[in-house]
């Protein structure tokens, strides 16, 4: 499928799936550059099924948060390269409006239909109002994420802590029930407890409800027996991905050393293609008639 769009760069190969009952992320061959730069994203190919819980990880600047942000239907890309429980991404809205894909980043919002829009998290506005504010939640689920995220509703949220109003962002992020949640670095401002908490929380809603997972984080506090998938992306390539027992590193050594070791490994690798640039003769700079750099603002973006 070709794509006229200049500003989106993804993969034009047209695939046919045919996506199964159990899937509910379907990657395939993605590509993804924003305008005049290299690929972001390149040959990413994965599949999870409903109940999983795959941990993505990978260094500053791996592609995590805009493969998350494409996956969330927020970057365009061929309707057969990103199928979110077995429709397109960016192209299918009820996805999002209905609040079926859920998406959790480290800004102070949640672009989904449970609340529709940006949320103003610092903003002189009451916890209990903000929370209260959503309509159609059950209140039972209300009430136990008020609960299991130990939320003052009295609270106002410019006078709070980064980690009390996080807290805010997720339960008004959780009160409707998801099928895919994306989760970017959310729990970065949460305390142990806390932490432990919803993580607990999150393997309920995945055993009991068939949900599906995707965690970005690089705090492995807990995990070791949470996540049932990895996804280990270097420079927009997933190097190592599927169900933890499919991973041969795993099997013999725990996931903090795993991890460590295999970022260390790209650290050195990077370091050293690093130096061999400096050492090569540098080719004259290219010419451009573009008045200003480019930047994913200028690629087909739904915010």
């Amino acid at each position: 499928m070709a794509h006229t769009s200049e500003d989106v760069s993804a993969s034009t190969a047209s695939v046919a799936h045919a996506d199964g009952a159990d899937d509910a992320v379907v990657v395939t061959s993605l590509q993804y550059a924003y305008p005049d730069s290299p690929p972001l994203i390149s040959d990413f190919t994965l599949r999870l099924p409903r109940g999983s819980r795959c941990l993505l990880i990978g260094a500053n600047g791996a592609g995590k948060s805009t493969l998350l942000q494409i996956l969330g239907g927020k970057f365009m890309v061929g309707q057969d390269v990103v199928r979110i429980l077995g429709r397109p991404a960016f192209h299918d809205l009820l996805l999002t409006s209905s609040g079926d894909l859920g998406y959790l980043g480290a800004q102070w919002r949640r672009d989904v239909g449970s609340i529709g829009g940006d949320v103003p998290m610092q903003a002189d506005i009451g916890a209990g109002d903000m929370i209260h504010r959503v309509e159609g939640v059950d209140p039972d689920r209300r009430q136990r994420l008020i609960d299991l995220l130990d939320i003052d509703l009295s609270w106002r949220l410019n006078r709070v802590s980064d980690g009390q109003r996080r807290r805010v962002q997720i339960c008004m992020g959780l009160l409707k029930p998801y099928k895919v949640l994306l989760l970017d670095e959310i729990t970065v401002d949460l305390d142990v407890v806390g932490r432990l908490d919803l993580l607990d929380f999150f393997q309920q809603e995945c055993d009991a409800r068939g949900a599906c997972i995707v965690y970005a984080t690089h705090i492995f506090d807990g995990l070791e027996s949470w996540i049932t998938h990895v996804a280990y992306v270097e420079n927009g390539k997933l190097l190592k991905g599927g169900p933890v027992d499919s991973i041969s590193e795993l099997q013999s050594r725990k996931l903090f050393p795993t991890v460590e070791a295999w970022l260390r490994k790209e650290k050195q690798e990077r370091l050293q293609r690093k130096q061999a640039s400096q050492k090569a003769p540098k080719p004259p700079p290219a010419k451009t008639s573009a008045p200003f750099m480019p930047s994913k603002h200028m690629a087909f973006y739904r915010g």
